[in-house]
């Protein structure tokens, strides 16, 4: 009996397999050009009497309440120039990210049809680390001063939990989470397993959109930290059960499991000092997982699904 269940088990496995192979194979056949427009190197090297043209070519980059004497005076800014400067050395071309974001805006394409590439375009932003890119309809903007790596002294006064994905690898990471939110529904999060249903659609959408990245880059984990989040899962889920944390309201628990911070807050000292951030964005990725393995639901639909109706559904139980 044993024997037929593996059988069945590896059938099922292989055909599936099969399939994300040529559902893939298909993604990538699909014809699609990128190009980041690099409005940094462009406004680096350009001279005051350039800037009506830079103007005419990137509209959106010059807001109408300035004059263009204040444009001026930022090229001729000794702390623009150097920011210049250092981001020209560490990225004199954007190749990798150009051919990643190519891969991530096919797969965006293949599964929501109706999605229209926008233009890309990399700007220096003085280290805006809060918003590292910018997503709309139409334009994609790159703060690229926020990816010169974690151990650049621009970011000395950074705290280094968060410097540690200011690198290359992250870029289309931080763009299929900021995509991400535009196909997430419902968006009103009352509780903490609304909270980690959330993200965790959010990284099953880097799942199917970035299947390049590791699961590591994709929750922007060091790969210890991602062997000690699945080491300890049936012990951080009984933790949330045993003090009926899932449906509580106490917005606490979002500073302690699920925004960024250094570590997660058990509130228990050798927890607290080994485990990652975000500890709850983490769980409500498997629970999201064992949704969609559990589940005959297409990828739209899961997004649209009220998180309760996935926990119920997903047979979440992690081993302790």
């Amino acid at each position: 009996m044993k024997n037929i269940f593996l059988f069945l088990f590896v059938a099922v496995l292989c055909v599936s397999c099969k399939k994300d192979a040529r559902i893939e194979k298909e993604i990538s056949n699909m014809e699609m050009s990128v190009a980041i427009e690099r409005f940094d190197l462009a406004f680096a090297h350009a001279k005051p009497n350039e800037l009506p043209k830079l103007k005419a070519s990137f509209p959106f980059m010059f807001s109408k309440k300035y004059a263009d004497s204040f444009w001026i005076a930022k090229m001729q800014d000794t702390i623009q120039i150097e920011l210049n400067k250092e981001v020209e050395k560490v990225y004199p071309n954007l190749d990798l990210v150009e051919g990643e974001m190519k891969s991530f805006f096919q797969h965006v394409k293949y599964y929501f049809p109706e999605f229209k590439i926008p233009r890309v375009v990399s700007a220096t932003s003085f280290v805006d680390y809060r918003n590292k890119v910018i997503v709309t309809d139409t334009i994609s903007l790159i703060s690229i001063d926020t990816y010169l790596g974690s151990d650049h002294f621009f970011y000395s006064g950074i705290q280094k939990y968060l410097a540690a994905n200011f690198t290359e690898n992250q870029i289309v990471v931080d763009f299929a989470s900021k995509y991400a939110e535009n196909y997430i529904f419902p968006k009103q999060n009352k509780t903490f397993l609304d909270e980690m249903i959330y993200f965790g659609k959010q990284l099953y959408f880097k799942d199917i959109m970035i299947p390049f990245k590791t699961d590591a880059e994709k929750i922007g984990y060091t790969q210890d930290q991602l062997n000690w989040s699945k080491a300890n899962e049936g012990q951080i889920w009984t933790y949330f059960v045993e003090r009926e944390l899932l449906y509580s309201t106490d917005a606490k628990l979002v500073n302690r499991f699920i925004t960024d911070a250094p570590f997660s807050k058990f509130n228990l000292v050798e927890i607290d000092r080994e485990s990652p951030g975000r500890i709850g964005q983490y769980i409500g990725w498997q629970i999201v997982r064992a949704y969609m393995e559990n589940n005959d639901v297409s990828l739209k639909e899961m997004l649209t699904n009220t998180a309760e109706e996935i926990f119920n559904k997903s047979r979440f139980k992690p081993e302790l």
